[in-house]
């Protein structure tokens, strides 16, 4: 794959998941990348040792570490970005790959018996906690056909989703992408065939608890991105949303009861294994190149047919 001198990619929420991987992937195929992340410092010892494999491709890279959700931080990042570029220097491909939300429940959970194991206890002759306690052993070690007899995940108890939740939310993991979007348009960064790129998951229709606040906001993006495909595309605006299977990344194991999701995925999905990030980025590579330029206004499945599969086998 070959991209037009002076390409960069400009990528929010790059220093691990799917941001790194495409950074990666593009900077293997000779574009210029400017990550943007939030990280504490006692997690840089980790992390530069990832940018050092993205230098090692000869791509350039410039990495910001910097809160990608304040707008004055953003003012600044375009500015050094503008920079960096130079006049022959272009953004080809913005990336929103900004994970942080509320993962409260709505309301508090109402107690339920495990009826399942009770019986299978009883049945058995031995005791429920000895029983559920194997149960929940095995599936932490990979039994994930155990999922539904293990025990279910834990919710905060103390404090739910309220008014304020949302709004952080929606703004972090969805609408953002619009204001990155509308400041580099009117600054003159975008490229004349730029790709915008969004990420959603199966929470954009399937009820997970609690992801209320994260499916908001992830419905709230893939509005955004209609609309920017549709009002942007005189400017040469191509924006898409990649829904990904479920992956392994720091956004899922902050989620309660990952290790389920985890476990049906792998049940239901054709191949039987979780979507990798470096899945998702190659895909985000294939959709910048200029053969992919007549894809626009699109939420696109990587996931190997997850989502298609109602086959637990």
């Amino acid at each position: 794959m070959n991209f037009p001198s002076g390409s960069w990619a400009l990528i929010l929420g790059g220093s691990s998941g799917f941001g790194l991987a495409t950074a990666k992937k593009l900077a293997s195929h000779g574009m210029s990348v400017c990550v943007v992340h939030r990280d504490r410092r006692g997690a840089m010892s980790r992390i530069e040792p990832k940018f050092e494999e993205i230098r090692a491709t000869g791509a350039r890279l410039v990495t910001m570490n910097a809160d990608a959700l304040d707008a004055e931080v953003r003012t600044r990042i375009l500015d050094e970005l503008s920079n960096e570029m130079g006049s022959q220097g272009r953004i080809r491909v913005l990336l929103h790959s900004v994970a942080l939300g509320n993962l409260k429940l709505i309301a508090p959970e109402r107690p339920a018996a495990h009826g399942a194991v009770a019986a299978l206890a009883t049945e058995l002759g031995i005791e429920d906690d000895r029983l559920a306690a194997v149960v929940d052993r095995l599936f932490e070690g990979g039994l994930d056909e155990l999922n539904t007899l293990a025990s279910p995940p834990d919710y905060p108890s103390s404090a739910f989703l309220e008014d304020e939740d949302f709004a952080r939310t929606i703004h972090s993991m969805g609408t953002s992408l619009l204001s990155w979007t509308q400041n580099a348009l009117a600054r003159g960064l975008f490229a004349e065939d730029t790709r915008v790129f969004g990420l959603t998951s199966e929470g954009n229709t399937v009820a997970w608890k609690g992801y209320a606040a994260v499916a908001a906001a992830k419905v709230a993006l893939e509005s955004v991105s209609r609309t920017m495909a549709v009002e942007l595309a005189p400017y040469g605006v191509r924006s898409n949303v990649i829904q990904a299977g479920i992956t392994e990344t720091p956004a899922l194991r902050a989620i309660p009861g990952s290790g389920h999701l985890k476990a049906q995925a792998r049940l239901r999905n054709p191949f039987h294994r979780l979507t990798t990030p470096e899945d998702v980025a190659n895909v985000i590579c294939l959709l910048s190149t200029q053969e992919a330029s007549w894809i626009n206004g699109e939420i696109i499945r990587v996931d190997g047919g997850e989502h298609i599969s109602g086959a637990m086998s």
